[in-house]
């Protein structure tokens, strides 16, 4: 006979994803044991393998729970009907939100990646691939769009470095705030939107 759920189990799968975030972010993969992420957890060792039967699994599980939140934002932007340029405007402002609630997640994906085996780190990377491609397309349709290949994948990579390391200096409480920070990143991305 199949063992049931709890009914809670989407939630405490969700709660241990965020605390082996923050230890994979604090001490790396290579340094947290599933000793140490069972108790970072607040569960027995055993439990945690009854959700993650491996420490890798849990890596990934990390990873692309990140990043399907982030194919949910281009998915919801790129579906409405505005312009180009506007859905680049709201890819910043989704990705900044976004980005605010999981520093820790952020920091697994952009520093953890090299510790995934194969065919797993390819899936992370295709996913990143996607919303990377996707905004090099909104970009392309802008009327100021570099017409050269390589421009244009460099100003959309400007694009993700101006946010995806923002957890690293960034205080959302600050005199700045995420949205005016995003508003920012569309103002250097699309000149013509004006700072």
């Amino acid at each position: 006979m199949a063992r049931t759920q709890a009914a809670d189990y989407g939630e405490r799968r969700e709660a241990m994803l965020d605390q082996a975030a923050a230890l994979f972010a604090r001490a790396g993969f290579q340094g947290a044991s599933m000793i140490e992420l069972a108790g970072a957890c607040k569960v027995s060792k055993s439990l945690l393998y009854h959700y993650f039967p491996s420490k890798e699994d849990l890596l990934y599980e990390v990873m692309t729970s990140h990043l399907d939140q982030l194919v949910e934002d281009v998915d919801a932007v790129t579906s409405s009907n505005v312009s180009n340029g506007e859905k680049v405007s709201q890819l910043a402002h989704a990705f900044m939100r976004h980005y605010i609630g999981a520093v820790d997640r952020q920091k697994v994906l952009l520093n953890e990646l090299i510790n995934l085996p194969e065919p797993r780190r390819g899936a992370i990377i295709r996913k990143q691939r996607l919303i990377i491609d996707t905004v090099q397309d909104l970009l392309s349709g802008l009327p100021t769009a570099p017409k050269d290949k390589a421009r244009l994948r460099a100003l959309t990579m400007l694009f993700f470095g101006m946010i995806n390391w923002t957890h690293t200096w960034f205080d959302p409480m600050g005199a700045v705030s995420p949205d005016d920070l995003a508003d920012m990143v569309a103002a250097l991305i699309m000149p013509e939107k004006g700072l």
